[in-house]
């Protein structure tokens, strides 16, 4: 079996373009989710990198399992915990009391996510030079 490495980390790359088409179409709540994908996949293609595996929807624990095989800023932690905010109440209106997720996300939260996304992709992708 082949290693998928470059094809989990050229979906995030796309879902990080797809990310910032939402933002200007003002999708924030897709913004935000797509920038929480892009950032799971490019952890996710990293541990494949690596040889490992990676496992689960959180970038957080995802990035600390990384955490055991190199080293990880805490900014980049933090990132990716404000990105698992997003991961369910940006698709699912029972995420909020009344209304739906189209209703709370703003653009700056959909670019912070953008943002933190990139800033985890950028580290992801370093290691594949």
């Amino acid at each position: 079996m082949s290693n998928r490495a470059r094809d989990w980390l050229a979906q995030a790359a796309h879902d990080l373009e797809h990310a910032r088409h939402a933002l200007e179409d003002a999708d924030y709540d897709w913004a935000c989710f797509a920038a929480h994908q892009a950032a799971e996949k490019a952890v996710k293609a990293l541990f494949l990198l690596l040889g490992g595996e990676g496992w689960g929807h959180s970038v957080t624990h995802l990035l600390k399992d990384l955490a055991q095989k190199q080293s990880v800023a805490e900014s980049l932690v933090q990132a990716a915990q404000r990105l698992d905010k997003h991961y369910i109440p940006t698709r699912h209106p029972n995420g909020f009391d009344t209304g739906a997720p189209r209703d709370y996300y703003t653009a700056d939260e959909a670019k912070q996510a953008i943002s933190d996304a990139q800033r985890i992709y950028d580290f992801c992708q370093q290691s594949f030079h």
